[in-house]
Order: structure tokens, then sequence, then C-alpha cells
């Protein structure tokens, strides 16, 4: 059973997907978070202070690229990095890693050996449409950018982080442009996932829906 959960980033993925999973016993792979590990190494590297596009220093990043994702957290090189992938300076670098077609080929790959002959849900941007296109079921989550910005700025405040609300506002629309504007696997709906506007909707709200449609597979 593969689920597929995709939408821009503050659209609730990691949170519905978390709890949908707990409901069905279902394996989740926060590949967002994947992606920010990734981030990471390229801030510690500092290859994002030169050219994205440098090949070699891209490829030193991945061949030398030490992730784990355990029950209790998101480990980087060995160290539990779970709150770091999570500052804003990982939010604001994480879309520009992304959209780079070795990077995405190489966590593709490594979704693809997780998820191998169990019961997952994944949530990202092209779960449904590049990583898993036929999974059981996709859904596409969306959300207005502001309300999407007022949650992601809970979310850090809530944690102690400094932050503008306007700067994560601006932050989420420049990640949207570049999420479905990229090269390699945009951000976009399958043709056959249902979407799901999760903007006046609480979580039980958008969970139940998705279980709804789960149960009528």
């Amino acid at each position: 059973m593969i689920i597929a959960i995709d939408g821009p980033a503050g659209s609730g993925k990691s949170t519905i997907s978390k709890l949908v999973a707990k409901d069905l016993d279902l394996i989740y792979l926060d590949t967002g978070a994947m992606y920010r590990l990734v981030t990471l190494k390229a801030l510690k590297m500092g290859i994002l202070d030169e050219n994205l596009e440098n090949l070699d220093k891209i490829n030193e990043l991945l061949d030398n690229l030490e992730i784990d994702i355990r029950e209790d957290g998101f480990y980087l090189d060995g160290v539990d990095v779970s709150e770091e992938i999570r500052k804003p300076i990982v939010s604001e670098n994480v879309s520009k890693i992304a959209a780079i077609k070795e990077v995405r080929i190489k966590m593709v790959d490594l979704q693809r050996a997780f998820s191998k002959a169990k019961n997952v849900i994944l949530d990202g941007r092209d779960i449904g449409t590049v990583v898993f296109p036929n999974a059981d079921l996709k859904v596409f989550l969306v959300a207005d950018a502001r309300e999407r910005a007022n949650r992601r700025y809970k979310e850090l405040t809530e944690k102690g982080e400094n932050v503008s609300l306007e700067e994560i506002y601006q932050n989420i629309l420049m990640r949207d442009k570049i999420d479905s504007t990229r090269e390699e696997a945009p951000l976009k709906k399958a043709e056959d996932a249902v979407e799901v506007d999760t903007t006046s909707k609480n979580i039980d709200e958008v969970k139940e829906k998705i279980l709804n449609l789960y149960k009528n597979l």
C-alpha cells in the first residue's frame, strides 16, 4: 500500500501524513525532511555560497551523504539534527537544492528503496507524479499562501524562533515559484490525485477526508 500526499510548503502534508499513518498503521516517510538534510549538509559544506551548477561539489556532497531516518528523529552524519533542519536558513534554501537533478535522482532512489514491500505514506512535491506514479491513493493538499505562512509562523514561534511573518510569507511564495517551475520533477497535481483545500479546514477534518478516500479505494 502506497499513499502519496503532495502539495506546496505549509499545506499540512507532514502533520496530516503522520496522523493518517498512525490511524492506518502505515510507515510514514517525510521526504521533505530528506531534502532538508541534504540542504543542511550543503550549508555545512559551504556549497550554497558557490555556484550550485558546480556538479563536482554536488557529487561530493551526495557521495559523502550519510542520512538516517529513525523513530526518534532525523540524523545527518550520525548526529540528530531534527530541530536544525527546521530552521529558517534551511527553509530558505531547500527548494534550490531540491531543484538539482542529481539530488532528486539520489533522493528518489532512496525513497523507493525505503518503501519497497512496505505499507507506506509519503509526502512531498512529486510523490504521486514521479516517485510513485502508481500509488494506491494520491492526495494533493493546497492552502492559501497567507494561511500557510501563519501556520509556519505559529510553529516556529512556539519553538522560540525569532522570525518575521512577512519574511515567512515571502519565503513561501518564493518556494512555490521555484518548486512549480523547476525543470526536474516540478510541483504539480497528478491527474488522478484528489485535491483537498486545507485553508478553512482543521487537522481532524482533513484527516477524516483522507481516511474516507482510503476506505473507498
